[in-house]
């Protein structure tokens, strides 16, 4: 199982390095020039830091595990995952990739609200919410079960359809971009976004900023498809991304920011 144990190491760089760079951007080296992008007022202590890179570097490192234990039963047979591309081609691999986002955006959406269940909530999804002004360091910040939910998608997608290896990398690249980039605590979108149809497909670092700070509504994450179909969008979403973006592009700092 030696070469199977590769996806933990992944797991754990390939977050290190993008939550690394977003907080380096984000928070040392254009932190003044992004400041009235910032979407909640003020910034995380170094406290609620230290205590986000804890729990996402044990969090990443269940995520690699259960790869590499899914990456072995593979080689046993026992899954649907293949490990030579002219197996199933090469249109299959790129159209393996998009299934596996758009199949995790409805795993994420529905795990997520059920983990917000009173019954649940203390148990899975609690140390995800300590964090109620997120730095990209929260993108993983999640207590033992609630990355072993996460991490069952690897496993749970691989019984139902075959799947590359380096595909379900590209797709772990995809996913912990976009965790990350949610996380930030900025807005990057301009204020026109919302308006357009790409604007109601994909979700904003508004949007998930807002679901911690309010600690209810706004549960999807890559797309904002369920949200809007359930009608669990925060009430305030759209004003609150407007007030965001507006700020950002006049120059003209609003209550709530520094």
């Amino acid at each position: 199982m030696h070469l199977e144990i590769v996806p933990l190491v992944d797991s754990v760089v390939l977050y290190a390095v993008v939550a690394g760079i977003a907080w380096l951007l984000a928070y040392v080296f254009f932190k003044k020039r992004w400041r009235l992008r910032k979407i909640i007022r003020g910034y995380p202590l170094p406290s609620d830091v230290r205590r986000e890179l804890g729990w996402s570097l044990l969090a990443a490192s269940i995520f690699g595990l259960v790869a590499a234990v899914t990456l072995w039963l593979g080689r046993l047979g026992w899954t649907q995952i293949y490990f030579k591309i002219n197996e199933h081609g090469r249109i299959w691999f790129w159209c393996s990739v998009v299934i596996a986002i758009i199949v995790h955006d409805a795993y994420f959406y529905w795990t997520h609200r059920l983990m917000h269940h009173r019954a649940l909530f203390r148990w899975f999804h609690h140390v995800h919410h300590e964090s109620t002004n997120p730095s990209p360091w929260a993108a993983f910040c999640f207590g033992p079960l609630e990355a072993l939910v996460h991490a069952s998608f690897f496993p749970l997608l691989v019984l139902g359809m075959p799947m590359h290896p380096l595909a379900f990398w590209l797709f772990m690249m995809w996913g912990t971009g976009q965790a990350v980039f949610g996380h930030t605590g900025y807005e990057f979108y301009p204020p026109w976004f919302l308006n357009s149809w790409l604007g109601k497909l994909m979700n904003t670092p508004t949007n998930h900023a807002q679901h911690h700070e309010k600690g209810r509504g706004n549960y999807g994450i890559y797309f904002n498809v369920w949200d809007r179909l359930m009608g669990t969008n925060h009430s305030e979403y759209e004003h609150r991304f407007h007030e965001v973006t507006t700020r950002a592009a006049q120059g003209v700092p609003l209550a709530n920011a520094d």
